[in-house]
């Protein structure tokens, strides 16, 4: 039977993703120009994708972008680009992730912003300051969503535009802010751009002015890349860990900015602050980051894993700062999927590991950078087993889930409830499947806490675990075909398994 997608209408645009994406390639070459180094892994990147791009224009001169060719369209586009961005990694010959395996892994989890890294050693030094540039670059493009940018540059896309980014980015839908959808599309990326110009003044002055002296101007705007796409890639081995408490303070609140629905934002900024503060998942979203980041600082701050020296004249003082801010920030960094370290917590108690890995579960707002499975599923889900027990005692009630005070019909509660369970499931069996694997690794073991967060840490695009794959460890002890597995988590995860299963169903090429 034939097939009903017109494959080669949707490869043709993935060209004309590549051919785009291209361009800002232009930006790690100038850095690596700049400071003396080779600029040939970029120079090869962006030939290698106006060539490939153009040979998949050619296969159909005028594409047609039908509901089917645009699943289609996502889910390639998500591999073809993280397939070229390996290209400078491989190039370059430095390291790790000169070899074919670690440098998909690395590039996908650049691009789908997980922040895991197969990097044995994270050093300007050893890889050269473009090339770590670039590292940070992929999560910043991955962050707000490639097709989201395509749609926002290019007139032939805004006709599907709005069902491309629903599913890119699946959730509760997508808010229009302007009349039209590629308008939409464009003032999420200019407030996603101009978020990550702030973050980057602010880090910069904070060494600037004496607070942060190892926060230079290239720290600066490395680390905003990937603030905002909550991406969590540092040039720094020890991640934030490197600089001091103040930056870390400052990077909280861009963290949670990250994690917060960009139309909220937009509705803010444009005169409407009270569409922020009264959505429920945003509510909801900080009490989750204040009420799991309380109790984790009151665990470290009673018990082992802080290493703090309480200052003489305020001991009390001395030794609360530190446990507020290592668990704040590392709460917030997990829940908004950023996978910043400020500290190794692996060195934590077992029930503060624990309740982190409840947060892993989590994830940030619908309609931001943030991964993992979203705070309004479990809104619905809270919601909706509250209304099964009202009914059961007053089986005449009718009683309407309502989000931001809006009805949530029973379809939308369906699919939100499907997508969480078959996450949960997915999960499951990953999780079983990377433990039996390491079973054959040599030197490597896993208990069942560490081998849970391998699996959340890539499907939740998250980056960080425990044990072997701690903030300040790599994911490159794992076999090949773990890492490539793990490749695939990550994929699937930045479009919320639907969008990726669906393509590996044969109804899907079927009439």
């Amino acid at each position: 039977m034939p097939s009903h997608v017109d494959y080669r209408s949707s490869l043709s645009f993935v060209g004309t993703v590549l051919k785009y994406i291209s361009v800002p390639f232009a930006f790690p070459l100038l850095a690596a120009v700049w400071y003396g180094e080779s600029p040939i892994p970029f120079v090869v990147t962006i030939l290698v994708a106006l060539a490939v791009g153009e040979g998949l224009e050619r296969l159909e001169p005028d594409p047609q972008l039908g509901h089917r060719e645009g699943f289609l369209l996502v889910g390639a586009t998500w591999l073809a680009v993280p397939l070229i961005g390996t290209l400078p990694y491989l190039v370059a010959g430095q390291g790790t992730i000169a070899q074919p395996v670690d440098a998909l892994f690395e590039s996908m989890s650049g691009f789908t912003t997980t922040g895991a890294t197969v990097l044995g050693e994270i050093s300007i030094d050893r890889h050269g300051r473009g090339i770590m540039m670039y590292r940070q670059l992929t999560q910043w493009l991955g962050g707000m969503g490639i097709v989201v940018l395509m749609v926002a540059i290019l007139p032939e896309l805004s006709v599907g535009g709005a069902q491309l980014m629903k599913e890119e980015a699946p959730g509760f839908g997508i808010d229009r802010l302007k009349p039209r959808i590629a308008q939409t599309a464009r003032t999420l990326w200019k407030i996603y751009a101009g978020l990550t110009l702030l973050a980057a003044l602010v880090y910069y002055g904070l060494g600037l002015f004496g607070a942060a002296p190892e926060m230079s101007a290239y720290n600066a705007v490395a680390h905003a890349l990937t603030t905002m796409p909550t991406g969590g890639f540092s040039p720094e081995a020890r991640s934030a860990e490197a600089f001091a408490p103040v930056v870390q303070w400052a990077m909280i609140p861009f963290m949670i900015v990250a994690g917060t629905n960009f139309a909220l934002l937009w509705y803010a900024l444009d005169g409407h602050p009270s569409r922020l503060l009264g959505d429920s998942e945003f509510r909801t979203y900080l009490a989750a980051l204040t009420g799991i980041g309380a109790l984790i600082a009151a665990l470290l701050y009673a018990g082992p894993g802080l290493d703090s020296t309480p200052s003489e004249v305020a001991p009390i003082v001395g030794a609360v700062e530190p446990a507020l801010r290592q668990a704040l920030f590392q709460v917030v960094a997990i829940v908004t999927t950023t996978g910043y370290a400020s500290m190794d917590f692996n060195t934590w108690s077992a029930p503060a590991q624990t309740i982190l890995l409840f947060a892993m579960f989590l994830g940030g707002s619908v309609g931001s950078a943030a991964g993992g499975i979203k705070i309004v599923r479990w809104y619905v889900i809270y919601r909706m087993v509250d209304r099964e027990l009202y009914t059961t005692v007053h089986p005449e009630a009718v009683r309407p889930i309502r989000v931001s005070g809006s009805v949530i019909d029973e379809d939308t509660i369906t699919g939100l409830v499907g997508f969480t369970l078959l996450f949960l499931l997915l999960f499951a069996f990953s999780t079983v499947l990377i433990y039996l694997d390491t079973l054959r690794t040599p030197g490597l073991s896993l208990n069942g806490l560490e081998a849970m967060s391998v699996t959340m840490a890539t499907l939740g695009n998250i980056g960080p675990g425990f044990g072997p794959v701690g903030p300040m460890n790599s994911y490159g002890e794992f076999s090949a075909a773990a890492r490539l597995y793990m490749v695939f988590l990550m994929w699937i995860g930045r479009l919320e398994i639907i969008s990726v299963l669906v393509l590996l169903t044969p109804t899907f090429w079927r009439r």
